[in-house]
């Protein structure tokens, strides 16, 4: 009886934790900042999310990280990213931190010299609502010398709180929650 009971009460603890999973992924508190760095990857939804935190007053300039070697059709990422700031009427408070790295890891250490060239001192990073809490973590361990606060960019197509609800939506929280188990069980201490 004693062990029917413990499994059933910690058949309700994982599902609660489960249930709860999805949000703890997500950091949605920016804050005002000197630079808004937008981080490489998704590219409609994060860019949006920095404009409007840039019109409500959160930053004085907006950083775009852009993948260096990625190409659509014939066109570099850059060039794209480079026209996309030119039609923008913020476009003067714009910029584009080319990117080498494929990981967060090596982002944050690409992006260093582009926040320093800024004279920030703080840094609101925009990124996936499920990327907020690994890539605070990395830039505040990789980069410390700058106050962090995120903002999350929603995509209802890849990513819900409640991930169980769709195939989508639960493979990216798989893969979200094992690259913070990675990062926080082995990269971090590297």
């Amino acid at each position: 009886m004693k062990r029917l009971l413990a499994l059933a009460l910690l058949i309700v603890l994982v599902l609660v934790l489960g249930a709860k999973a999805g949000r703890f992924l997500i950091i949605d508190q920016p804050q005002p900042s000197d630079v808004i760095l937008v981080l490489a990857g998704e590219t409609n939804q994060r860019p949006q999310r920095a404009l409007q935190l840039f019109s409500q007053g959160y930053g004085r300039h907006i950083v775009l990280d852009v993948p260096v070697n990625a190409t659509i059709y014939e066109f570099t990422e850059i060039q794209l990213a480079q026209r996309y700031i030119r039609d923008l009427p913020q476009s003067a408070s714009i910029s584009v931190c080319p990117i080498q790295g494929l990981s967060t890891t090596a982002e944050s250490k690409d992006a260093a010299s582009c926040l320093a060239s800024e004279g920030a001192k703080s840094v609101l990073i925009v990124t996936a609502d499920f990327h907020t809490r690994r890539a605070l973590s990395i830039f505040r361990r990789e980069l410390p010398q700058y106050t962090y606060s995120s903002a999350a960019a929603r995509d209802d197509q890849q990513f819900g709180v409640r991930w169980w609800q769709r195939r989508q939506w639960a493979k990216t929280f798989v893969d979200e929650w094992l690259r913070l188990f990675w990062w926080e069980c082995v990269d971090r201490w590297r």
